[in-house]
């Protein structure tokens, strides 16, 4: 392991002395969310749908670091967790499991180094429950753990997605 020598800064620079600090937010700026339209989903849920091509990229990530991509589906009434019989924090937490089970499709993906072979089960998967949630989970086989998710696709027919500015009051 190499280590650098930082040098500290002693003064601040002229140009740096004459730039304003950024005004506070005012009262005006700030937004109250809204809690009918923001309901949220894993990794990445409260930015708009992922295209194909971000999915790629996802899956080449996952791919890359020797992860094991799965694939799970959920019909939209049975995706949020449920109030009754909840244990701990709520039906708000991202990867909190209570009384949320999604069906796995197919296997785990073990073993596999093309990114390809992920896109074309997000395809059929997708084609065959269009009316589904569908998300792609990667498992670390070193760790043992569940290390990322996210949709990877949205029914038409959901609204719970909105943009940031129809989320707020």
């Amino acid at each position: 392991m190499k280590t650098v020598a930082v040098r500290p800064v002693a003064r601040l620079s002229a140009s740096v002395k004459q730039v304003k600090a950024a005004p506070v937010a005012t009262a005006n700026r700030m937004m109250v969310w809204r809690p009918d339209n923001n309901k949220m989903f894993e990794t990445f849920s409260y930015l708009p749908p992922l295209t194909d091509d971000q999915i790629a990229k996802q899956v080449d990530y996952i791919v890359g670091n020797g992860w094991t991509p799965c694939l799970e589906f959920s019909e939209p009434d049975l995706a949020y967790t449920s109030n009754e019989y909840t244990v701990r924090m709520g039906p708000v937490t991202c990867n909190y499991y209570d009384n949320r089970y999604w069906t796995m499709w197919k296997l785990p993906m073990f073993g596999c180094t093309d990114p390809i072979q992920v896109l074309r089960e997000i395809d059929q998967a997708s084609t065959k429950f269009p009316n589904a949630f569908l998300r792609m989970c990667a498992f670390d086989p070193l760790r043992q753990v569940q290390v990322t998710s996210m949709l990877v696709h949205r029914p038409s027919s959901s609204k719970e997605w909105k943009p940031v500015n129809q989320r707020q009051v």
